[in-house]
């Protein structure tokens, strides 16, 4: 099989390079022609029977053991239930949840996307390919529906360890979830990058929604001859022609998903709009501020670990929560991208702690103390022992 590329899979032609964005007219009601497709179809997934296989004597020794726990327990849950009232909480019988991997090629728009549909930041986002590098959980809440977004790195070509990790990522959230959205930037052209992502897809059984992204970017008449294409590429549950900058095809969007994830109860409570770690999101945040201004080289070789999160101790008479002091090591592979990230006199190092501060004080609802040191890890890419350290 032909695996595209470095230069098929990554950058890929810019089709409409110097186009006139101020002309370009969203298709809105007037586009229903062009997203006929957009309607979830019914998918019908084949059961399993399994049969009861034969236990010896210890096996049955085994299975009385645990059948007496479980009527210890039941035991104990229903003196318990006695004295204190367990509260369930309601939902409609109509109720819809699911798991939702978002997959495509490096910078199509996929945490763009992913922001815009929880309405919410809870993706960093980067001019530059790769910047998500681990499956991202966000959670869209809606009046009859729950929708769990999987924003997984940019499916490319590896080069390093690394590289083999991510795309391993993206192959275990397509096994794990009850639909997928397969982005297109509608700023280029289909090329073999997406023709081998869409050969995968084909043996994914779940319903997959083909999104049109970055649609603010081009003319109307670009966006349909774009769909019109992605039609062409596969079998698709839906087309979507979106717009996340501009927030436009967002809503039709979340009713199409809706519409496909199966009946389940909520997955989560109503308040939670990610399932990330504090520690990770911190990083995070930590790590985009840096990527901003680098060069080409440098954000690849950028990793970011929250060392440990210290609460001070709270001032008499101050009502405010106590300030938070948070330490971080930034990784890089050599010591010139060390110089780079550090800057003249610790000027860019200090740039990288105000832009990442401000992210990380919303986030947390609280002030905080960025503590920040950049250390050098020769090629930790490919390092399995750093990788690992690094959560990979």
């Amino acid at each position: 099989m032909h695996f595209p590329s470095d230069d098929e899979l990554m950058a890929g032609p810019n089709a409409f390079e110097g186009v006139d964005i101020d002309s370009f007219d969203f298709p809105e009601e007037d586009g229903d022609e062009a997203m006929e497709a957009a309607g979830a179809r019914d998918v019908e997934y084949e059961g399993s029977d399994f049969g009861d296989s034969d236990l010896d004597e210890a096996d049955e020794e085994t299975a009385q053991d645990v059948a007496d726990s479980v009527d210890s327990l039941r035991q104990l849950r229903a003196e318990t239930n006695a004295a204190a009232d367990i509260i369930i909480p309601e939902f409609p019988e109509d109720f819809r949840a699911g798991f939702i991997s978002i997959v495509g090629r490096p910078n199509v728009g996929k945490s763009t996307l992913t922001n815009a549909l929880v309405g919410h930041k809870v993706a960093i986002t980067s001019g530059r390919p790769e910047t998500t590098r681990h499956n991202i959980r966000g959670i869209v809440h809606g009046d009859n529906y729950q929708l769990v977004l999987v924003d997984t790195p940019g499916y490319h070509r590896p080069r390093t360890l690394l590289g083999k990790r991510l795309n391993d990522m993206v192959r275990e959230a397509l096994a794990e979830v009850d639909c997928v959205i397969f982005c297109l930037p509608a700023n280029q052209r289909i090329g073999p990058g997406d023709q081998f992502i869409a050969r995968e897809l084909r043996s994914v059984r779940r319903p997959i929604i083909a999104v049109a992204t970055k649609c603010d970017s081009v003319p109307r008449e670009r966006v349909l001859e774009h769909l019109m294409a992605i039609e062409k590429l596969g079998e698709w549950s839906a087309i979507v022609p979106v717009s996340s900058f501009e927030n436009k095809g967002i809503d039709r969007l979340r009713e199409v998903l809706a519409q496909t994830v199966p009946l389940s109860p909520p997955l989560y409570p109503q308040d939670n709009i990610s399932d990330e770690s504090r520690e990770t999101m911190i990083a995070e945040f930590i790590r985009e501020a840096a990527l901003e201004g680098v060069r080409d080289e440098l954000p690849h070789s950028l990793a970011v670990q929250v060392e440990e999160i210290i609460e001070r101790p709270k001032r008499e008479g101050d009502d405010r929560p106590p300030l938070l002091d948070i330490h971080v090591n930034v990784y890089v592979e050599r010591d010139s991208q060390k110089a780079i990230i550090i800057g003249k006199k610790g000027a860019r190092l200090k740039e990288i702690g105000t832009r990442a501060r401000a992210n990380i004080e919303e986030y947390l609802g609280r002030r905080v103390y960025l503590d920040l040191h950049v250390r050098t890890a020769k090629d930790w890419q490919s390092d399995p022992k750093m990788l690992q350290r690094l959560g990979f």
